[in-house]
């Protein structure tokens, strides 16, 4: 390799250090803060075993799925195309592809796994600190948030440095740095591999618990929400850790990985096509690395940017702030100030030092001299497009899903009228909500493109796709504060969940309230800059897709256009997007039937100990806990295996079609037209599912505030309907469908050799 290479990586290994430091620091922080009475450590260790015990059997599972998948690819999913120089230097071996996907699957789980272990651990401290005062919950509450997103993000990297070490020693690539990054794509597919089932069997655990909760203990019961006396509470309180924070933990962590291949296998081509020297294909090889790393720092100095706001210095801490909140009631909530005010505060830092961070980079890894002297300007325009996109993003996300703007408000106003109204409007809302961010994407591609094209760079056409990697790298480089904002939500969920069933004082439950009320608009923001990195990341792995597959066919053969006319091709895109559809189907189908059990255990519980509604007998919480795991381990299996196995069935079927019809390369163009249309369905399908859930969520929590009757009211029995059936759409199927955007895109990379038919070698 290059000596700005092994420069390169031994900065990056120092940073990973550096913040791997910095969580083992958080990690003591938080764990030296109290974890208050024992009324709240009795209720926050039956959450702890609870998802203890069902990332045990999970992972055990995934990890048997993992195992035999990695046999396939090591049989499979290796090898060039054909006999070309090109196909060989390309081709990583077998062992390095299958340890490669197992790496990568590895730290995903590991990611996953440890957040959750941290999140089920801060959250009765931060319920604790509501104890003391509000600006010591909100601290104690996003720094477990800001703990999983730096780790996320160290472990990804992490992850590189090992396989670029790996590769220097097996000499992968054949010396040519520009090619060793498509011996990386097994990683960033078994990150995926691992993060769709986590997220699925999670999503499905979460949703089942809470829809089952909601359903009898608000609609049947009349209790309110996390009520000791629902039997249903702690399965509700152990979903939201293993769903929004495990499930969202290994979302992101496949998303960076992902991107920073497809990102690497395009500046490689790049330089290479542009017949750049040595150490300057190391740089635009090792570019999106780099932006990975300035982000780590980033994203960590906004996050310990972020304090507590309060609205009135009379509320300032401790115990006058409790007293200030008992003797000021109906004020509360906005003498407690916003905690979105202050997490908006740290990301917009993050931003600010990205975008100096990416300017940085680009002039000191991209510039090309008099080979293309304006090149890093225009790369640097391209990732203040990305930096914009994932602003614009929260932005929008806030205002279809915040309820200080109309669409929730129309939500809740349209739950006056009965349930029909309410799911109606929710709907509408989350199919408006769609355009403006396809409109903004679209925007982005065509931006960063052109001024890649007109950089100067020889070869337009890559110079312009890999303008789109660098925007896609500027919107990634605020990832670890957005996973921070993330984590928050589910680590306040909880917080207040204990609060309540500890039957602490009201005015911490007030806090709790408060924190968790923004939880909810940051799982949204999250959920949307998720989505908008799967959009811009869709067209990034398609190009990589279509670069490596024409570099790996022998002879002068060329994988560069779709057609789409071709019926073959228009079949195999139909088909994708009924992939995504059926997957979606199958997703909410499972949530249904397991939040069914949930609903029969709950009513026989009250049904058999009546004691239980009057306090005299304690619900089996237990049952319900075994109850929703086994069903969730069962559900996912199915639709995490559909987008797995469809997209390799097409192509094969597809191949063996071309080799009687004397078109070779027939089966790679389907499993590309599949890609491609997949991938479009499924970001819109995505925005829709996340918003309209989110919305409906926003609706009910606004009514429950005090607003058109409050809780108890026909408004509110509409809006408890309306979330009931948005909760599967934002936290299950929708993200869920994140995963599979990008895995589709490296799946697809791995398996691509396989779907070429048989070709004549050219005299």
């Amino acid at each position: 390799m290059a000596v700005a290479a092994g420069f390169i990586l031994l900065i990056l290994a120092v940073l990973t250090a550096c913040t791997l430091l910095l969580t083992a620091r958080l990690y003591r922080y938080l764990m030296s803060c109290a974890e208050g009475p024992e009324s709240m450590r009795a209720v926050a260790r039956p959450i702890q075993e609870g998802a203890a015990g069902f990332f045990k059997v999970q992972y055990r599972t995934i990890a048997v799925i993992a195992l035999l998948f990695a046999a396939v690819i090591f049989v499979f999913g290796t090898g060039g195309a054909g006999g070309g120089a090109a196909g060989a230097a390309s081709a990583p071996s077998p062992w390095f592809n299958t340890g490669a996907f197992l790496l990568g699957g590895t730290l995903s789980a590991l990611s996953g796994v440890l957040t959750m272990y941290l999140a089920v651990r801060v959250n009765v401290r931060v319920a604790a600190a509501a104890r003391v005062s509000y600006a010591h919950a909100m601290k104690v509450c996003f720094r477990g948030g800001l703990f999983g997103g730096l780790l996320i993000l160290s472990n990804c990297l992490l992850g590189f440095l090992v396989l670029f070490f790996v590769a220097g020693r097996w000499g992968i690539g054949g010396g040519d740095i520009t090619r060793v990054p498509v011996a990386f794509v097994g990683y960033a597919f078994g990150a995926s591999f691992v993060a769709l089932f986590a997220q699925l069997g999670g999503g499905i655990y979460t949703k089942a618990a809470d829809v089952g909760a909601d359903m009898v203990g608000k609609v049947d019961a009349g209790i309110p929400e996390d009520d000791p006396r629902n039997p249903a509470t702690i399965a509700d309180l152990v979903g939201d850790n293993v769903g929004d924070a495990s499930g969202r933990s290994c979302d992101l962590f496949e998303s960076i990985s992902a991107e920073l291949v497809g990102a690497s296998i395009l500046g490689g081509t790049l330089a290479r096509n542009a017949g750049l020297g040595p150490n300057l294909q190391a740089c635009y090889v090792l570019f999106p690395l780099c932006v990975h790393g300035a982000g780590l720092v980033c994203s960590a100095i906004g996050g310990l940017a972020v304090r507590a706001q309060s609205s009135s210095s009379s509320a300032s801490s401790g115990v006058g702030e409790r007293q200030h909140l008992l003797d000021n009631q109906a004020g509360a909530r906005d003498e407690l100030g916003d905690p979105m005010d202050s997490m908006k505060h740290g990301f917009r830092v993050t931003v600010v030092l990205a975008a100096v961070a990416l300017w940085a980079l680009c002039f000191l890894l991209l510039d090309v001299g008099s080979i293309a002297p304006d090149a890093w300007w225009h790369y640097g325009l391209c990732a203040m497009i990305g930096l914009a996109v994932s602003y614009l993003y929260v932005l929008i996300t806030e205002y279809y899903t915040d309820a200080k703007f109309r669409p929730v408000q129309s939500i809740a106003e349209a739950s006056s009228y009965g349930h029909g109204t309410n799911v109606i409007c929710s709907l509408a809302v989350g199919l408006e909500s769609s355009a403006l961010p396809a409109l903004v994407v679209s925007v982005a591609i065509l931006g960063a493109f052109w001024l890649g094209a007109t950089s100067g760079m020889p070869n337009r056409n890559a110079a312009g796709i890999f303008g789109t990697a660098v925007a896609t790298m500027g919107m990634l480089s605020s990832a670890g504060i957005v996973l921070a904002m993330d984590v928050f939500g589910p680590v306040a969920d909880n917080a207040g969940g204990i609060a309540e069933m500890s039957g602490a004082e009201p005015d911490v439950r007030r806090i709790t309230d408060r924190l968790d009320e923004c939880g909810n608009s940051t799982k949204a923001f999250t959920k949307g800059f998720a989505v908008g990195s799967a959009a811009l990341a869709g067209y990034l792995l398609f190009s990589s897709f279509m670069e490596e597959m024409s570099a790996q066919l022998p002879g002068k053969m060329e994988f560069r256009t779709v057609d789409l006319a071709k019926p073959e091709v228009f079949t195999a895109g139909l088909l994708g997007a009924a992939v995504v559809f059926l997957f979606a189907s199958l997703a909410m189908t499972a949530v249904g039937r397991a939040a069914q059990q949930v609903v029969g255990e709950v009513r026989r519980q009250f049904r058999e100990h009546p004691g239980i509604m009057s306090g005299t007998e304690k619900p089996e919480y237990e049952r319900c806990v075994a109850l929703v795991a086994t069903a969730a381990l069962r559900q996912m299996v199915l639709p995490g295996l559909l987008p797995v196995l469809a997209p390799i069935l097409i192509g094969v079927v597809f191949r063996e079609i071309g080799t009687l019809t004397a078109q070779p390369l027939l089966g790679l163009e389907c499993a590309a037209g599949l890609l491609m249309v997949a991938t479009i369905t499924g970001v819109l399908m995505a925005l829709f599912m996340n918003n309209a859930g989110g919305a409906a969520d926003n609706a009910k929590k606004f009514i429950e505030s005090g607003h058109l009757g409050g809780k108890g009211s026909m408004a509110h029995k509409a809006s408890i309907t309306g979330d009931t059936v948005g909760d599967p759409l934002k936290d299950t199927a929708g993200p869920s469908l994140h995963v599979l955007i990008k895995m589709l895109s490296t799946l697809t990379m791995v398996f691509g050799p396989a779907f070429v038919g048989t070709i004549a070698t050219p005299p």
